[in-house]
């Protein structure tokens, strides 16, 4: 079934990158809704909310998943029939697919304004949304050079210096612990985002916080690049963005942990950085400072504190 193999694609982070998780959300959803085999509307619609929780449940950092689940999911706030409510769900995943993808090549298209002719940069993690920046202000005919960190522990990197070795921009593949070393040499920091809260802290993958605060040492500014749909709605009740921590032995292999019974391993997948060490953050609907993240939940997301409580 193609809504629990998602479901364990995005758990394992076979499927990973927020815009990439939230699109296969949708698509899982619409499947599933076409699969459904019920004509009671009651059944349909609780099964839906069933498939939407087992979707949300599997990355609990990843705001992207919950804002894409209720997207599609507003297709069932009235149908008349099963029929009327599963084409409304597989019509309301297309459309979020389509504005996804179009939010990246927008945002490439605002972000790479900021990046001048010359800029050395340091990017953290795979993000799709900064790399599309970097990648337009190199199409652009801006001369480059990039920073790019390891990512431990599951390489993430990689997938980044690939990309940017295949457009022919000049890289340094550094290991995560020697950006301090390195911050001096950069003009522009540019990070995507798991999740950003309502006063305008990003979470962001394990580093990004220690990232921005070299930077802010160093005078350097720090852009995030984020689709709209990362912005986190129950911030603005206080709700704290929960902190995935993975499998430890992602980090230490079993026969060695095994080894080292007083030692514990820990693997938090994320982390924060505080808004005053972000200087821009790059959506498809325009630059912000982090300080209208708010805006962008009530005005662009159309939250409502009702809606949340």
């Amino acid at each position: 079934m193609v809504l629990s193999e998602t479901a364990e694609r995005i758990k394992s982070m076979e499927i990973r990158g927020a815009g990439r998780i939230a699109r296969a959300a949708a698509l899982a959803l619409a499947d599933y809704a076409g699969t459904l085999d019920t004509s009671d509307p009651d059944v349909f619609r609780r099964e839906m909310r069933n498939a939407a929780d087992t979707l949300t449940g599997t990355r609990p950092t990843a705001v992207s998943l919950p804002n894409a689940v209720r997207y599609v999911m507003r297709a069932l706030d009235s149908f008349e029939s099963v029929e009327a409510g599963r084409s409304a769900v597989v019509r309301q995943a297309a459309a979020f697919v389509e504005e996804s993808e179009h939010a990246i090549g927008r945002i490439a298209a605002i972000g790479a304004r900021h990046i001048s002719d010359g800029d050395v940069l340091m990017t953290h993690c795979n993000s799709e949304a900064a790399l599309s920046c970097i990648l337009e202000a190199h199409r652009q005919g801006k001369e480059l050079e990039v920073y790019a960190t390891e990512v431990r522990p599951r390489g993430q990197g990689l997938v980044t210096i690939r990309a940017l070795n295949d457009a022919g921009i000049k890289t340094n593949y550094i290991i995560d612990s020697a950006v301090r070393y390195f911050i001096n040499d950069v003009d522009l920091v540019f990070v995507g985002a798991d999740a950003i809260a309502v006063n305008g802290a990003v979470v962001n993958k394990i580093g990004t916080a220690q990232i921005a605060h070299a930077a802010h040492e160093a005078r350097t500014n720090v852009i995030v690049a984020a689709e709209t749909y990362k912005f986190a709605p129950r911030t603005i009740l206080g709700e704290l963005i929960e902190i995935e921590e993975r499998d430890p032995y992602e980090v230490l292999p079993r026969e060695e942990a095994e080894r080292l019974p007083f030692v514990r391993v820990r693997n938090p997948a994320f982390d924060v950085t505080p808004a005053e060490y972000i200087d821009l953050i790059v959506t498809e609907q325009g630059a912000i400072p982090p300080g209208l993240a708010f805006t962008v939940i009530r005005d662009y997301l159309g939250w409502k504190i009702e809606e949340l409580r």
